[in-house]
């Protein structure tokens, strides 16, 4: 008895051999689709929109020294609450001070304290919630019940007690007191996710091959938390952003943190509403416009997590390429092939239309 070569088999199977001479994709283009699937919840409108924004801000942080005309406490006594005019884009302070070179350069004290927040109020929400719902017992429900506590704390009075014991404080510290009350919420939600990943079919044959807890929930855990974790991360760099202009718009925190919060908070001590607007209004429409371009890179990752809206979000961008609207029902009618045309005498004498001898049909789309 002969075996049969792979010749032999490949010329037998219709198609064998074309599968086997088909090209296959090269390795680093599996792992950049990797990479690209990892950003994919920045894809749609909302997300590049906010990102848009929030990199204009970033700009202006960076490179707030070479933007911005004049020094943030630089005075101009002779020109004192002056409107906006050449010299001064935004106008002047009730001591000559620029307001467009102190909102540049209050950008930055807000972006440091809104992202250091963020990254330290996320580490704690991973590490209580993802070990809370990983463990069980008297474990898991001492980790949630901290949680609770801190979920019913109330955040501003503590966020004043707390940065009024201090006389400078850094941003650092400013920071690490809103990061103490704004992980909870984060913390909260993780732990139901992981709960409900605990019990999936990898997590469980991770176990059962004897993969230490550590690696379980480094390699098989964080990767299906990372949309979530992204989302909490925002939710607390928004939070973060309004706690610290509110404790410098109530004058908790010192005048030498020069942010935008403070620039309200010198508004209102001179006197400043309703007449001279241009101290007040840029600052409050710049904290608006931050924390729209956040809520906005927020709405994409949620359309990325929920399955109803990433699809809800995928036909109503097909029906925009089509050039029809996710809102607007059409009926496109299609005289079927061989049939008289519409108004015709045959078409008029149907005795009924839309039954199975009528020439033509409707497709909603």
């Amino acid at each position: 008895m002969t075996v049969p070569t792979a010749t032999a088999l490949d010329a037998e199977t219709p198609g064998a051999a074309a599968a086997s001479a088909a090209p296959r994709p090269p390795a680093g283009k599996s792992a950049l689709a990797h990479i690209g699937a990892s950003f994919a919840m920045f894809r749609n409108r909302k997300s590049l929109t906010g990102l848009a924004i929030l990199g204009f801000f970033v700009l202006l942080a960076v490179f707030g020294d070479l933007i911005a005309p004049y020094g943030p406490l630089e005075k101009d006594y002779s020109a004192l609450k002056q409107p906006p005019s050449w010299q001064h884009l935004l106008g002047t302070s009730h001591m000559g001070e620029d307001i467009f070179s102190q909102i540049i350069y209050g950008t930055r004290g807000v972006l440091v304290v809104g992202l250091l927040s963020g990254v330290l109020a996320t580490a704690i929400a991973v590490a209580i919630g993802v070990t809370a719902g990983i463990v069980t017992g008297w474990k898991s429900e001492s980790l949630s019940a901290l949680t609770n506590v801190f979920l019913v704390l109330p955040g501003l009075p503590l966020m004043i007690i707390i940065a009024s014991q201090f006389e400078d404080p850094s941003l650092l510290l400013i920071a690490a007191v809103l990061a103490l009350t704004g992980w909870a919420w984060g913390a909260r939600v993780l732990r139901a996710q992981t709960m409900s990943l605990r019990n999936r079919d990898f997590v469980q044959a991770a176990r059962a091959n004897g993969e230490p807890l550590g690696r379980i929930i480094t390699v098989e855990m964080l990767p299906n938390l990372m949309a979530i974790i992204a989302s909490s991360f925002v939710g607390t760099v928004t939070a973060a952003v309004l706690g610290l202009t509110t404790l410098a718009f109530i004058g908790v925190i010192p005048i030498t943190n020069l942010n935008w919060g403070t620039i309200l908070f010198w508004a209102q001590q001179n006197g400043a509403f309703p007449d001279y607007w241009w101290w007040y209004i840029p600052a409050g429409l710049c904290i608006a416009l931050l924390g729209m371009a956040l809520s906005l890179i927020n709405f994409g990752i949620d359309e990325y997590v929920n399955p109803r809206l990433r699809s809800a979000g995928e036909r109503s961008r097909a029906l925009r390429k089509k050039g029809m609207t996710a809102r607007g029902a059409v009926t496109a009618v299609r005289t079927a092939p061989g049939a008289p045309g519409r108004g015709t005498a045959s078409s008029a004498s149907s005795p009924a239309s839309g039954t199975a001898d009528s020439p033509t049909r409707q497709e909603n789309l």
